[in-house]
């Protein structure tokens, strides 16, 4: 069953209270900017964050940059922002190369539960602007109270050889989806990435859900590789992914799958 949608909170069938980590590449924080955006328009109170890097640059574009060191009233200034109705971006401290460094994990299941945030959205991978990611040992950081784990996929890696310059841990993503280096990655390779136990899931806790978003639909050479990428996703193996959105984030544009009543 699929339906076109350009909102993200009733296309991801959100709750009214939610944590979502951000995983994978190709489009993650131009996700979390439009959720962040999209749920404090809608009045809700908005926790961004990392668990990982990002630049300075796109924390600032949150109407509020809270950075615990060196801040010893963090809490309550996090507390009053929200009060205002303001989307707080969450980070440790600056770092001299631009990025901010994130916040532990475990730092993010205390604000779920303790402060008054009706939504956290937090990245918890790293991918270096690449549009497909595969984690090694230590990744993705996900905290033990994320409710939904969200994978993006960027599209325009289809058809493109496996090379550094299009996976990120291209070593690992080889290793999962057993591609030889310079093979053309295929949908069944993004499949096995996503579905494998130590892909794009790994790590997720056992009562979360599991939502795909297929970006730069729009960029991709296949739409019949796309729709079986998408079918793979909700009817193979044990997957038990609820949803997959399908389209484009920059042109604000996907259409929602979901496996047949």
């Amino acid at each position: 069953m699929n339906h076109a949608s350009c909102n993200l909170i009733e296309s991801l069938a959100l709750g009214p209270r939610e944590h979502i980590a951000l995983v994978g590449a190709g489009g993650k924080t131009t996700l979390l900017l439009a959720l962040a955006r999209e749920l404090a328009a809608a009045g809700e109170k908005v926790v961004a964050g990392t668990t990982t890097k990002v630049w300075l640059s796109e924390a600032s574009q949150f109407e509020s940059v809270r950075l615990i060191d060196p801040d010893p009233f963090w809490r309550e200034n996090l507390s009053r922002d929200l009060e205002k109705g303001r989307a707080v971006f969450l980070g440790q401290r600056s770092l001299e190369s631009g990025k901010v460094q994130g916040v532990d994990p475990s730092l993010l299941d205390g604000v779920f539960v303790e402060e008054n945030a009706d939504y956290i959205v937090a990245e918890a991978d790293g991918s270096a602007g690449h549009p497909v990611k595969a984690p090694l040992t230590h990744e993705p950081v996900i905290p033990c109270s994320a409710t939904m784990v969200l994978a993006v996929i960027g599209l325009e890696a289809l058809g493109s050889p496996l090379t550094p310059d299009v996976v990120f841990r291209a070593d690992a993503f080889e290793k999962i989806t057993r591609t030889g280096w310079g093979e053309a990655i295929t949908g069944r390779c993004l499949y096995r990435l996503i579905g494998h136990p130590e892909g794009s899931f790994k790590g997720s806790p056992e009562s979360s859900r599991k939502v795909v978003f297929l970006n730069k639909a729009d960029v991709a050479p296949d739409r019949e590789e796309i729709e079986e990428l998408t079918r793979l996703i909700l009817t193979g193996g044990d997957l038990q992914v609820e949803r997959v959105l399908v389209g484009s984030l920059m042109k604000k544009s996907w259409e929602v799958y979901t496996k047949a009543a």
